[in-house]
């Protein structure tokens, strides 16, 4: 075939299969328009999923009569002039695409008048053909209509699912924008009933009630706000506390500038937040929002804008991981009913010695720790301690009982504790031996050095490196083109295949920017010490000893979980035991 220039109505549809995969990507198109024309209430009306009717209202500035026409000539947009302005992209579509591309493929109807204006206009278009403008009845605001979607493009439309499947995309993705822009009300209808109904949010309680609505009351009981800004980058929303994993992740909202994104980075920087307090398999729920200068991140690296590209990956990874692996500290006894146990405080004074000999020696201390309970708390074996009346009762309360010598049975102020004595002592170990890493810990020098083959361009990368492995405890030196060798690493990683580490660390690196293959390791191994140097079952303890372990779990970052993921504690309430023994009724 000779080469020849494509007519409009073909590009326009050609261009249509990068921006409307099915109704909801209609919808989605169609929303950002009115969130960027500063709506503050949205209605859409969907009929047989999308395919029959989509109509969008929004009571946003509206466009000006004369310009009607250009919204739907493809590349005409109001949101972009020239390159500079491409380079910070503050809005959520720029590219002057949707509408065409839309109007190519169904029966297209545009109403809208500028706020100040006397009347509004319409113009409407059929299989990308476009008719007169002419006036219209409408509120200031604006209106689109989309009928008959892929009507006329029978291959397109063979490719659609049921019309519940298709509902479901378009729920999901008002959701999805809902969570994105609180100061705006949402509402939703399906084939004339009334599906969503959000009314604007204001404030933090109405943010949270809009979350309840979508994610669910039980996300919001176990969400946690967090709030940071550091160097020009900000993130605020709720991540979940690890009771609350989903078996997929279904339930991970992240935006960036109020844009939705689906970006791998952030997504492994919360992920790696995560590491220690998640159960194999599970996945974290969150809804977070990270805010940064337009200038600093590329939004155009994607047809349909999920995908982002940063200017500082590895800094941006950096931040987001440090500002969810604060929020998580808080996930332990008390940490949201008080706030006067700071993170990483000792336990309390009444019971410091018992303290320091459990929980604040190294590995080789610990497994000897018990025995020498009875000469620090002056209590011979076997011999029985009453519970001082003067006993500080946190959170977690007063230790009663060991149950089968595994659980501690504790009592508190609202009912009753049990507490895995296992698994919390494997936090509180865990914890102290991380901070002990981080304040230096020891690195050990190879007697012969281990030496890897790789490719000259990454031991170019890892050359550019060292001073960012040697902060991590890895000595590495070059010693050929495509050669370097490993002289030393952190104690804690003796024995382990560098070759296989470095190749994952470098996999990293080159893909996002950033690597916490090294740190992953260390803690794998520290956990593993932890595990080890637990206090195991059947391991009698007596009453000052459980109270002491309550009191260090109250003081210790993440010790609702072990660090395999599992619970170390769950309160039965007084309410609980009524209903169960049916008290009251």
């Amino acid at each position: 075939m000779p080469i020849r220039e494509l007519p409009p109505h073909l590009v326009n549809q050609i261009a249509a299969g990068e921006v409307v995969e099915r109704p909801a990507s209609v919808v989605k198109e169609l929303l950002e328009n009115s969130l960027d024309a500063g709506a503050r209430r949205i209605d859409i009306e969907v009929e047989a999923g999308g395919t029959r009717l989509i109509r969008v209202r929004d009571d946003g500035q509206g466009i000006p009569a004369d310009e009607l026409p250009l919204a739907l000539a493809r590349h005409a947009t109001s949101k972009i002039e020239s390159l500079d302005d491409l380079a910070r992209i503050a809005t959520l579509g720029f590219r002057g695409e949707a509408l065409p591309s839309i109007a190519s493929v169904s029966e297209f109807r545009l109403i809208s008048r500028r706020r100040g204006e006397p009347a509004g206009h319409e113009v409407a278009a059929a299989d990308g053909i476009v008719g007169m403008q002419r006036p219209a009845a409408h509120p200031e605001g604006t209106t689109v209509e989309v009928r008959e979607l892929f009507a006329r493009t029978p291959a397109r439309r063979r490719f659609l699912r049921a019309e519940r499947t298709e509902f479901q995309h378009v729920q999901a993705m008002v959701e999805r924008l809902a969570l994105s822009r609180f100061s705006t009300g949402f509402r939703l209808t399906h084939n004339r009933r009334v599906i969503l109904d959000l009314q604007p949010a204001a404030d933090r309680a109405g943010r949270e009630r809009r979350i309840a609505d979508l994610a669910g009351e039980e996300f919001l009981q176990s969400a946690l706000h967090i709030e940071r800004e550091e160097g020009g980058i900000g993130i605020a929303g709720w991540i979940c506390r690890p009771s609350f994993s989903r078996s997929q992740p279904d339930l991970q909202h992240l935006y960036l500038n109020g844009r939705a994104v689906r970006d791998r980075m952030l997504a492994s920087a919360v992920r790696s937040a995560y590491q220690d307090v998640l159960y194999g398999g599970r996945h974290p729920a969150y809804v977070l929002h990270v805010e940064m200068d337009p200038e600093r991140v590329d939004v155009n690296a994607h047809p349909a804008k999920l995908e982002v590209r940063f200017r500082d990956p590895g800094r941006v990874h950096d931040f987001v991981r440090r500002a969810v692996e604060a929020g998580l500290a808080l996930t332990r006894p008390g940490a949201t009913q008080s706030a006067d146990v700071p993170p990483g405080s000792p336990a309390p004074a009444a019971f410091a010695p018992v303290a320091r000999s459990l929980f604040d020696g190294g590995a080789g201390a610990v497994a000897e720790a018990v025995e020498r309970y009875a000469s620090f708390v002056a209590v011979q074996p076997g011999e029985a301690v009453a519970t001082p009346a003067s006993a500080p009762a946190g959170v977690l309360g007063t230790a009663v009982a060991q149950l089968h010598g595994v659980y501690i049975l504790s009592q508190t102020s609202r009912g009753l504790v049990l507490v895995d004595m296992h698994a919390a002592h494997e936090r509180v170990m865990y914890e102290k031996l991380k901070r002990e890493q981080a304040n230096g810990g020891a690195s050990q020098a190879f007697l012969v050095p281990q030496v890897i083959e790789m490719t000259q361009r990454e031991a170019d990368i890892l050359d550019s490196q060292q001073e960012l492995l040697a902060s991590l405890g890895i000595g590495m030196q070059r010693i050929g083109p495509s050669t370097v060798a490993i002289r030393s690493a952190p104690t804690v990683l003796a024995g382990a295949d560098f070759s296989s580490l470095m190749r994952d660390w470098l996999s990293d690196w080159t893909d996002a920017g950033a690597s916490r293959r090294v740190e992953e390791c260390v803690d794998t191994a520290l956990a593993t010490a932890a595990c080890h140097c637990a206090v195991r079952a059947n391991r009698q303890l007596s009453i000052t000893e459980m109270n002491a372990l309550l009191r260090a779990m109250e003081a210790t970052d993440r010790a609702d979980q072990c660090s395999h993921g599992r619970p170390t504690w769950v309160e039965v309430t007084m309410a609980d035991l009524d209903r169960l023994f049916l008290r009251g009724r």
